[in-house]
């Protein structure tokens, strides 16, 4: 049972099982911070700030055991690459998963992203009486044949979780369209956060700051994203400079054969992982923001350029936004792509009635303190307390 008294506040103690999510908290490069990552990170300073007792749990990335992070405490796992391979799933993981959750002492755990770890977290709380929420990442994960999870061990932990957990949120209509059909399961529609960035303070429209056109295009250099899409257009569009920010997780020939490319186009530059707090420069200086993903959740790339007021060209549309809020463009292949960035770039009227649906789109509907609220109403609810 949870305890009754809950944290020394009577608000529900919070614990975010996010394996990768250290760097993003700590502001670190860890070699894999990704939208994700970063979601959680602002969701449990969000709500530290406001009095929850929040605990976080990672990955051993070299760091403290129980540090304390912007007021949430910090419990480690093992490394990721400790133990004997085709055993670590086993021992140290799960067991040293297992023993941190008991740890971390929680009465709520929140896991994003779906994978084995979803059954893991879920049958743990079962188990010891606690509660768990699981929030969809990636329209995959709500897709029935599971596409992108190809160990059947994955699949089967995956499923339990989803069945077992007490509340499942997910980001975009569509997503809760598909769990109902897919899995006869009832999800909770709540926008994703996003702290967002300054928009750019020199006018858009003045002639000479058109001269400098930038596309920028930010992700995981992994098949899904697709950067030889963009590498496509940037070939076809010499008059336009793209900047690429990210790299892999993994170096496989996908992914070197790529940087080899890049680094032959002349105006291409790879920027490689940079700093989440540096980002601000690259959206400042870019007139559209690129994506070439074949699917996606609701990538925290479109918010924080919107928070910018930069259109988004994009091969994915969440819920339909980027269309029904002229929030951009978008295309189904590069010969689109190079006629959407055409038109974005050298039609400035246009482009900025874009930048200002973008901005105030943003606004209206992932400022932190809105989804924030949402988030807090949901283990409110499944935890019975009467805080927010």
């Amino acid at each position: 049972m949870i305890n009754a008294d809950f944290g020394h506040n009577g608000k529900p103690r919070i614990c975010f099982v996010a394996h990768n999510a250290y760097g993003a908290l700590a502001g670190k490069d860890t070699g894999h911070i990704g939208g994700i990552e970063r979601q959680q990170s602002l969701m449990a300073r969000w709500l530290a700030k406001r009095g929850y007792k929040v605990s976080m749990i990672t990955w051993d990335e070299g760091q403290e055991d129980r540090i304390e992070i912007h007021g949430v405490r910090v419990f480690k796992m093992c490394r990721r690459d400790a133990g004997i391979k085709g055993l670590r799933f086993f021992w140290p993981g799960w067991y040293s998963l297992n023993e941190t959750m008991e740890r971390a002492d929680a009465d709520i755990y929140y896991q994003n992203c779906g994978g084995y770890e979803t059954g893991q977290v879920v049958l743990w709380c079962r188990r010891h009486g606690r509660k768990s929420v699981y929030s969809v990442a990636s329209e995959p994960d709500c897709d029935p044949k599971l596409p992108v999870l190809k160990p059947r061990r994955d699949r089967i932990l995956y499923r339990y979780g989803l069945r077992h957990a007490d509340r499942i949120v997910v980001q975009t209509h569509k997503q809760q369209k598909m769990l109902r059909d897919g899995f006869g399961i009832d999800a909770t529609m709540i926008p994703m956060p996003c702290s967002g960035f300054s928009p750019p303070k020199h006018t858009r429209l003045n002639a000479s700051c058109w001269k400098s056109l930038q596309v920028l295009w930010v992700g995981r250099i992994s098949k899904e994203k697709r950067l030889e899409w963009l590498l496509d257009v940037a070939e076809r569009c010499p008059e336009i400079t793209f900047d690429v920010v990210g790299a892999a997780n993994t170096y496989s020939n996908y992914a070197l054969e790529l940087i080899r490319r890049a680094a032959s186009i002349p105006n291409v530059t790879m920027h490689g992982r940079i700093l989440h707090a540096e980002m601000a420069v690259y959206y400042g200086r870019s007139k559209v923001l690129c994506c070439t993903s074949s699917y996606e959740g609701f990538p925290n790339t479109f918010l924080e350029a919107w928070s910018c007021g930069i259109p988004v060209v994009s091969t994915f549309d969440p819920d339909n936004v980027i269309t029904k809020h002229n929030l951009g463009r978008i295309a189904s292949s590069t010969d689109e792509l190079v006629s959407a960035i055409q038109e974005s770039i050298n039609k400035p009227k246009r482009w900025q009635a874009a930048s200002d649906s973008a901005r105030e789109y943003f606004l209206k509907n992932h400022i932190p303190d809105s989804c924030m609220r949402q988030f807090a109403q949901v283990f409110q609810d499944i935890s019975g307390s009467n805080y927010l």
